[in-house]
C-alpha cells in the first residue's frame, strides 16, 4: 500500500503529472513536459521511457527550435473520447482518440420541437453508429462531451429555461445521455465548447484569457480567464446577449428589452432582409449575398457587427482579454463583420484595454463546439485508467488531427 510522501507514491504522482500534460495538450516534446510539469529533465526522460514501454505514449521524432526533439502523445490505443452537440438546428457527433485524432464525425438536422427524450435518442442512436464505422470496442470509451445551446446549472446539471431547444428547460441532459450510453457524461453549454475547442486547436491557441462569441439564434460568450472556462457559481456566465443596449428596445426573449441579442441573433436580423430575399434566408445566405456585394446585407452585417463590439468593449472594460473569437455562421463575414466590431471596441472600451485586444474569426467553423465537447471530456478523465493499463485494445491506426 503506498503511503503519502513514499517513493512510491510520489512517483505515481509524477506519472500522473506527465500523462495528464499530455493528453491535455495532444503530444509535448519532453523539454515542453519539464517546463508543463515543472519536473527536471531527468525525471522526464525516465518517466516517458517507462510509459512508452507500459504502450500508453507513443514518441516519434521531431525538431523545436533547430533542433532534434522527441515527441510525445498517448498511444492511439489508449481509449476514446465522444462529442456530442446539440444545436439550434443540428445534432453534431464525433469520435477521437486520446492522441487528438478524430476517428470518425457526423451531422444531421435536429427538429428543434422534438422533445428532449426524442434528441438523446437520436443522439444515442448516432453514437452507436459512428462506434460502430470505426470498430472501436464500446468498452474503451473513457467519457463523453455534451454541448447543448442553454446555460446549465453547475450543481444540478439542470439546462435553464432560457435555452434555444424549446420544452428541454429542466431536464439533466448529462444525466439523460449517461442513463442511455453507461458511461461518464459531462456537459457544457455551446458557447463555453466552443471556446474550448477554439482554445485547444484554433483561433484561441496561445493564450490565456479569451472570449468566444457565437452568434447564432441566440447570442452568448464562452469566457476563458487564465486558460480556464470561467463558468461562474451559478454556470450563466458568459450571457453577453442579455447585455442592455436600448432600454427602449424591442422586448427580448428574457423578458428584458433592448439586449444585445435583439440587435443581432439571427431571429431578429432576418426578418429585416426577407421582405426582399424571401423567408427561406438564413444568416448562411445573408453572410453569401454580403461577400457578393448586397448592400442590404452588407448594411445589415456591419450594424450587426457595431452591437456586438458594443457588447465586446463591456468584456473588455471587466476581464481585459487578449483575445476575441468569433463564431457561427457570421464569423465567415470576415473583415465584413470584424472591421465594426474593432471600431465599436475602439469607441467603447478603455483604450489600455482596446490596443492589447485582437479579434479573430473562429478557426474551426462550425466544428468548434463538437471538438470543444472532445476537449471536455478529455480534461475531466482521469489518468488512472491509463496508467493501470485497463484501457486496451486496437483503434484504427490512421485518423485526421482534431483540426
Amino acid at each position: 500500500m503506498e503511503t503519502p510522501g513514499s517513493q512510491s507514491s510520489l512517483h505515481r504522482a509524477n506519472l500522473e503529472r506527465v500523462v495528464r500534460a499530455v493528453r491535455l495538450a495532444g503530444s509535448l516534446t519532453q523539454a515542453e513536459i519539464a517546463r508543463t510539469t515543472g519536473l527536471s529533465a531527468a525525471t522526464v526522460s525516465n518517466i516517458v521511457r517507462e510509459l512508452k514501454e507500459g504502450g500508453t505514449v507513443e514518441v516519434t521524432p521531431t525538431s523545436a527550435g533547430g533542433r532534434r526533439a522527441r515527441s510525445v502523445s498517448l498511444s492511439g490505443d489508449a481509449g476514446i473520447v465522444i462529442g456530442v452537440d446539440f444545436g439550434h438546428t443540428h445534432l453534431r457527433v464525433a469520435v477521437g482518440n486520446l492522441a487528438h485524432q478524430v476517428l470518425a464525425e457526423e451531422s444531421e438536422p435536429l427538429d428543434v420541437d422534438a422533445s428532449s427524450d426524442q434528441g438523446f435518442d437520436r443522439a444515442e442512436q448516432l453514437v452507436s453508429r459512428l462506434i460502430a464505422a470505426t470498430g472501436v470496442d464500446r468498452a474503451k470509451i473513457a467519457g463523453v462531451g455534451l454541448g447543448v445551446p442553454g446555460p446549465i446549472d453547475v450543481e444540478s446539471g439542470t439546462l435553464g429555461s432560457t435555452a434555444i431547444l424549446p420544452g428541454w428547460g429542466g431536464t439533466r441532459p448529462a444525466e439523460e445521455l449517461r442513463g442511455r450510453l453507461g458511461v461518464p457524461v459531462h456537459v457544457d453549454n455551446d458557447a463555453n465548447l466552443g471556446a474550448l475547442g477554439e482554445l485547444v486547436w484554433g483561433s484561441g491557441r496561445g493564450v490565456r484569457d479569451l472570449a468566444y462569441i457565437k452568434v447564432a439564434s441566440g447570442v452568448g460568450a464562452g469566457l476563458v480567464i487564465n486558460g480556464k472556462i470561467y463558468r461562474g457559481p451559478g454556470g450563466t456566465a458568459g450571457e453577453i446577449g442579455h447585455i442592455t443596449l436600448d432600454e427602449a428596445g424591442p422586448v427580448c426573449r428574457c423578458g428584458n428589452r433592448g439586449c444585445l441579442e435583439t440587435f443581432a441573433a439571427a431571429r431578429y436580423v432576418l426578418p429585416l432582409l426577407q421582405p426582399g430575399h424571401g423567408p427561406d434566408l438564413t444568416m448562411e445566405g445573408v453572410v453569401r449575398l454580403a461577400r457578393d456585394g448586397d448592400p442590404g446585407c452588407r448594411r445589415v452585417i456591419a450594424d450587426v457587427g457595431r452591437h456586438i463590439g458594443s457588447g465586446v468593449a463591456n468584456l473588455c472594460n471587466l476581464l481585459n482579454p487578449s483575445r476575441v473569437v468569433l463564431g457561427g455562421d457570421l464569423a465567415e463575414a470576415g473583415e465584413l463583420v470584424l472591421g465594426p466590431i474593432r471600431e465599436s471596441v475602439g469607441r467603447y472600451a478603455i483604450p489600455s484595454a482596446a490596443r492589447q485586444l485582437s479579434v479573430l474569426p473562429g478557426a474551426l467553423g462550425g466544428r468548434a463546439e463538437v471538438l470543444g465537447a472532445l476537449a471536455l471530456a478529455l480534461s475531466e478523465m482521469g489518468d488512472s485508467t491509463l496508467l493501470d493499463g485497463s484501457a486496451t485494445g486496437a483503434l484504427p491506426a490512421a485518423a485526421p488531427a482534431f483540426t
